[in-house]
């Protein structure tokens, strides 16, 4: 979502007098510079002055979508094209909110007809990219962004948008190389202070060096399901590198020491200890040359720690009704996720599980989404031990004492996997790209089963073919 520069003092447009003008701009400043609620209120005394000032509308709509509202954004924004406002630029901005609310036909003609307007600007190309990957339209993914950057070799967000539709395709020797760009996108978090060490290329490190120049660092980025997924690469750098150093959340950093018995691992910056190079946790398969085919996966490389095991046995064993199958579930995501709106479901999505006779669902769901258990209606039992989750140490012990997991993509998953734990996940239409395109199975993990969506935004189809397949298990154990 992209706002227009402001000029130092732009002109009255259309039929709005100049002062009108000057609090446009000054909304439009506000905007920029996060202060939503006064851009907001700008916005609506020009709105009160004259309804359909495009400029206005369309401003109010980004505001909105900013503060957490799409459908209040799409009405202004929609309102706007109504009155004339029809660049290249606020296309962009509404196919984004087509886009967010799941409406990938609308996005996709906002999307190309931006393109029509500005076939030479790069950002309308990289835009368009983006939707048809949402489309799982990898070839026209893969040619707009190309398009784009023999425009702008040096677009970020089109090699990152090429980046995914590669991987995805599991065509990881190039996409590994494209992903690297992740980095240099616009707002994106930066990997770690600024530092003149050089990034690592996967080579050894000499022997004869002193302490600081024979340690790497590596930095545990993304999200914790990727350092989950990632770690299992540390071992690898530490063959090459005589010390190494991993900066890590507390909450990972009980799960990283059991791949790593030498490394340091330290949570604040300034506890990090002088080093040769550094490198970003996701960017070791690309430096270890991993492709589909050779995934390392020594399954399981994170165990439930056994005393914790047996507290949680004797915990379950007295809420769990006897004789059931534990089935445990997680039907949403962190919210503040770039994708959550994609990857999450609601409890009731799960209903159609929970008609199978002879299971007990365990929910193991954190965060505000718990609430949806007090909502829940469905046949079989459901026992919501999710606020007395502390840790991942509790989450491993619990995966240790059920039959399987059945969840959306979640760090939970990336955790059972690791263990080789039974998981059925499921993949919104347009998955994550490591979870590959149409097969079932993970060369990540082993005991991993993977349902997709056959429509955007439609859980049913899976929950049903999750209850089927839950239903022929019960009906192949009894005979």
């Amino acid at each position: 979502m992209e706002s227009p520069t402001p000029a130092p003092r732009a002109p009255a447009p259309g039929n709005v007098p100049v002062p009108l003008a000057d609090v446009l701009r000054i909304a439009n400043e506000y905007e920029r510079g996060g202060r939503l609620a006064e851009s907001k209120r700008l916005l609506e005394c020009v709105l009160a002055a004259s309804p359909n000032q495009g400029d206005a509308l369309h401003l109010s709509g980004i505001v909105a979508f900013r503060m957490g509202d799409p459908v209040k954004s799409l009405a202004f924004m929609e309102a706007s094209l109504r009155h004339g406002i029809d660049t290249p630029l606020y296309l962009r901005n509404i196919c984004e909110v087509y886009r967010t609310l799941g409406r990938l036909d609308d996005a996709l003609a906002a999307a190309q007809r931006a393109t029509m307007l500005a076939p030479a600007d790069p950002l309308c190309l990289h835009n368009q990219a983006i939707i048809h990957y949402h489309r799982g339209e990898l070839d026209a993914c893969l040619d707009c962004a190309g398009q784009a950057l023999r425009i702008d070799p040096g677009l970020p967000g089109a090699h990152f948008v090429r980046a995914e539709a590669l991987l995805q395709r599991g065509e990881l020797a190039e996409g590994w190389e494209e992903y690297e760009w992740r980095f240099r996108i616009g707002g994106a978090a930066p990997l770690m202070p600024p530092t003149d060490k050089p990034q690592w290329d996967g080579a050894p490190f000499g022997e004869g060096a002193s302490p600081g120049q024979r340690t790497l660092l590596l930095i545990a980025d993304q999200g914790f399901g990727d350092a989950i997924q990632f770690c299992r690469y540390i071992p690898w750098a530490e063959q090459r590198c005589p010390s190494v150093a991993v900066a890590c959340s507390a909450e990972l950093a009980p799960l990283l020491r059991q791949v790593t018995k030498r490394a340091r691992l330290f949570q604040k910056w300034p506890d990090c200890p002088d080093y040769a190079a550094f490198a970003a946790l996701s960017g070791l398969p690309r430096l270890a040359g991993t492709r589909v085919d050779n995934v390392p996966a020594p399954i399981p490389y994170l165990r439930a720690d056994p005393a914790r095991v047996a507290l949680w046995k004797q915990r379950l064993d007295g809420l769990v009704p006897e004789g059931f199958r534990r089935i445990g579930v997680i039907w949403a995501g962190r919210p503040t996720h770039n994708n959550d709106r994609n990857r999450s479901a609601l409890l009731t999505d799960f209903l159609p599980i929970a008609n199978v006779p002879g299971i007990a669902l365990l929910a193991l769901q954190k965060g505000p989404k718990t609430g949806q258990a007090g909502e829940y209606y469905g046949r079989a039992p459901l026992i919501n031990v999710g606020a007395e989750i502390q840790d991942y140490d509790d989450t491993m012990a619990i995966l240790e004492n059920i039959e399987r997991l059945v969840t959306v993509d979640t760090s939970v998953a990336h955790l059972a996997g690791a263990m080789g734990r039974p998981v059925w996940i499921m993949l919104p239409r347009a998955p994550d790209w490591r979870w590959l395109l149409e097969r079932e199975d993970s060369p990540w993990y082993p005991t991993v089963r993977l349902f997709r969506q056959t429509q955007v935004r439609r859980w049913d189809d899976v929950a049903q073919r999750i209850a089927a397949a839950l239903r022929q298990e019960s009906s192949a154990a009894t005979g």
